[in-house]
């Protein structure tokens, strides 16, 4: 079976999978005019409270004194100048909304929340206690939390950086208070009628006549690492007992549940009825004004006017778009109605979400009126199996021509909160073996590409911080990050600590997202050349990707070697249909790399461009014809 046959195989066993026929012919492909944007976006995603922590404790479990937390005010003028000189646009702050932890703040008139039903000490910033503040871990002073998350806000905007937070609109804390509710609005469950399973306009479900229990502690896990704690007493008081954010209908959810959180209610009842308008099948094709037209009349559940109105608070605040947790476990229909409000009050909202089921990504992007989500099961899930050596790059093409068509909405990362860091062991091991799979990342579509502090540092996350393990840096405690601390340099934020190896992987991705963020040729044409070169060029193997990307005032040549201890050489052929659509007529041009600088000879014969390439272990050349 010749290599092109092998590609034709894999895309259509692919395509098979995403219920979608494409055509299989290797055809210059130019995206749709109305995805061309002026440049890709970079979204820099800080876990807030630990950004700007200098303590170098790192105890396990340890308390806020013991281990330090970063604040809203460790984002200076200098950090965030220095985060945009990186090649960021949008800076994604997690964890700002109020969600429950164990540090008391009761003198600042918050109430206390419970360690039974908080993972980690910290608490998750994925159970949300109050929609309407923010986390007081994060302010100097927790009294003015609100006003020093404003005064972030315009640091932000003066850096020419925009921001998101989350919104989490399946789940909330099991302890919802939402105290800092506006006049004229309720908190999530106060007008429920807790006496039945469901009613559309609850916000809750429930389980009526039966009390909430505590999960049975698993693996030797016990709240706060066993500390005792006047609230640490197996119990929790609920009744009724609502469902668990993740589905769960039992009273007692297990362990591995996501037991700290509650699920919300979308006119949903408990047998998957829809009580709520199906929005019809043209309007995937309409834009949002005819979205934010189609709910103007309809009587929506209880449910999405709050998380509407959250949203718009939000905006009003001067937040430029937001993260949506887990959106696929949300009724499309609901995103329709709350993305058209959110695009009718900014037009240019950049709204990113969660789902990871590949069948569903169309629904949500064209009815749902989502502009991003995670390209995670397609693009992420193949660079880690390549980067761990048991993946090959012949997928790649594969996957980018299944998601041809929404190729601009597919947010590229090699990193977030909930993946492992690429320089733990149980993921790679070292940083360095990241840098071609970032590259291939930030190049490969029109998508905006998304990193996760300290990954330019080669953070390993190899922290035992209390609740979960290492290899993840912790969402749950607070926590030093070590590789991240080392360019904080005791908040001169100038990487005065960093080791020299550190340094030089900083100063690739600032060359990298740098130039992305500038080039006219990644918001333009793609084609895949790897195939072509499979078979027809002497030495190419699978551990080696190229392709090529275009405008008219740009024309690139990409190339990456994933090999950790292997280097390739062969002549690269760029095919007759690539030479005629950029319209080359000499016989010799030159080329120079966008990263290093270097420069290399590329000859046209017969019609083909011929490119003698040399790369070495872990290397990638961005070659722009000059």
């Amino acid at each position: 079976m010749s290599r092109l046959t092998l590609f034709f195989f894999l895309s259509v066993l692919f395509l098979q999978g995403c219920g979608e026929k494409k055509d299989p012919e290797n055809k210059v492909t130019d995206i749709n005019d109305t995805m061309k944007k002026k440049r890709k976006e970079v979204v820099y995603q800080v876990f807030t409270r630990l950004f700007g922590n200098t303590n170098t404790t790192n105890k396990p479990w340890g308390t806020i004194e013991e281990n330090g937390v970063g604040k809203f005010s460790d984002f200076t003028d200098k950090a965030l100048k220095e985060i945009k000189d990186l090649g960021v646009t949008y800076v994604w702050y997690t964890g700002v909304p109020h969600h429950a932890l164990a540090t008391d703040y009761s003198e600042y008139g918050i109430s206390g929340d419970d360690p039974d039903v908080i993972k980690g000490r910290a608490g998750s910033p994925y159970a949300v206690k109050d929609y309407y503040s923010v986390n007081p871990d994060l302010a100097d002073e927790p009294e003015k939390r609100l006003e020093e998350f404003k005064a972030l806000i315009g640091r932000t905007h003066k850096a020419d950086l925009k921001l998101l937070i989350d919104i989490v609109p399946n789940h909330v804390a099991r302890n919802y208070v939402g105290k800092a509710t506006p006049e004229g609005s309720e908190p999530f469950g106060s007008s429920d009628d807790q006496s039945v399973t469901y009613s559309r306009d609850n916000n809750f479900y429930y389980i009526p006549d039966s009390a909430f229990k505590i999960p049975q502690w698993e693996n030797g896990y016990l709240p706060l690492g066993g500390e005792a704690h006047p609230k640490v007493d197996g119990k929790f008081q609920e009744v009724p007992a609502k469902w668990t954010g993740n589905g769960s209908r039992l009273a007692q959810p297990h362990f591995n549940d996501w037991y700290e959180t509650v699920k919300i209610n979308y006119g949903v009842t408990p047998e998957g009825t829809a009580e709520f308008e199906i929005l019809p099948e043209e309007y995937t094709s309409m834009d949002y004004k005819e979205h934010h037209a189609f709910w103007s009349d309809k009587q929506v559940p209880d449910s999405w006017i709050k998380f509407k109105d959250i949203a718009l608070y939000w905006l009003d605040m001067g937040v430029d778009g937001f993260r949506f947790d887990m959106a696929e476990m949300v009724p499309v229909e609901f995103w329709s109605y709350m993305n058209s409000a959110i695009k009718m009050k900014n037009p240019e909202a950049f709204l990113l979400a969660e789902v990871y089921n590949p069948g569903l990504y169309r629904d949500y992007i064209h009815r749902g009126k989502m502009d991003y989500l995670y390209d995670k099961v397609e693009l992420y899930d193949s660079l880690k199996h390549i980067m761990q050596g048991h993946g090959w790059t012949d997928h790649i093409p594969v996957v980018q021509r299944g998601l041809a068509d929404i190729e601009h909405h597919m947010l590229h990362f090699l990193e977030n909160h909930d993946e492992q860091r690429i320089a733990s062991p149980e993921f790679v091991g070292d940083a360095q073996i990241g840098k071609p799979a970032m590259v291939v990342s930030a190049t490969l579509s029109t998508s905006p590409t998304m990193i996760y502090f300290g990954q330019e540092v080669g953070e390993p996350g190899a922290e035992d911080a209390g609740f979960g393990k290492p290899t993840r840096t912790s969402i749950f405690d607070y926590i030093g990050v070590p590789h991240h601390q080392r360019w904080l340099n005791e908040k001169k934020f100038d990487g005065g600590q960093l080791r020299p190896e550190e340094k030089k992987l900083r100063d690739f991705y600032k060359r990298l997202l740098n130039f992305t963020i500038n080039s006219p040729g990644l918001m333009g044409a793609y084609e895949d050349i790897h195939y072509f070169n499979r078979d027809h060029t002497e030495a190419y193997n699978h551990r080696v990707l190229s392709f090529v990307r275009w405008s008219e005032d740009e024309k690139l040549v990409v190339l990456s070697n994933f090999d950790r201890d292997t280097s390739h050489e062969f002549e690269l052929k760029i095919p007759e249909n690539v030479i005629a659509a950029w319209q080359l007529d000499q016989e010799t041009y030159t080329l120079t790399d966008q990263l290093y600088g270097s420069k290399i000879e590329m000859k046209v014969e017969n019609g083909q461009g011929k490119l003698k390439i040399h790369l070495s272990p872990l290397e990638s050349y961005i070659y722009r014809i000059d």
